[in-house]
């Protein structure tokens, strides 16, 4: 089992940052990647980042491109999803998840992730 844990949400205005926090605990040697899913009112969640815990390979859905930054602290267990340039389209609740499947690829659909945080809320105000 791993338990994932989200920190770091909050409203902020348009243009602003964020950095959410992920802190891994449990059988974290069990995963393999890392992703940030999120999910807004009313919309289906989609994928937003993921990254390597070996290697620290990363990919992004186009929409965040320039914007996020994903990285992660292998010494702490945990993953960060740095927000720049904020857009009110960007608000949403952010889950955190964590992937055992050993693929030579960035996973990219909810379903490759087995293990998921509760969320947490950002909201970007225009």
């Amino acid at each position: 089992q791993v338990q994932l844990v989200e920190s770091g949400g909050g409203s902020v205005q348009a243009g602003g940052s964020l950095r959410l926090s992920c802190a891994a605990s449990g059988r974290t040697i069990s995963s393999y990647y890392m992703g940030w899913f999120r999910q807004a009112p009313g919309k289906e969640r989609e994928f937003v980042a993921a990254i390597r815990w070996s290697g620290g390979s990363t990919g992004y859905t186009e929409a965040v491109k320039g914007r996020f930054i994903i990285s992660r602290d292998n010494a702490k267990n945990t993953v960060y999803l740095q927000m720049n340039s904020l857009k009110p389209e960007d608000t949403a609740v952010y889950s955190c998840a964590a992937s055992t499947r050993r693929l030579a690829y960035i996973p990219l659909t909810a379903h490759d992730y087995t293990y998921w945080g509760q969320g947490t809320q950002v909201t970007v105000s225009s």
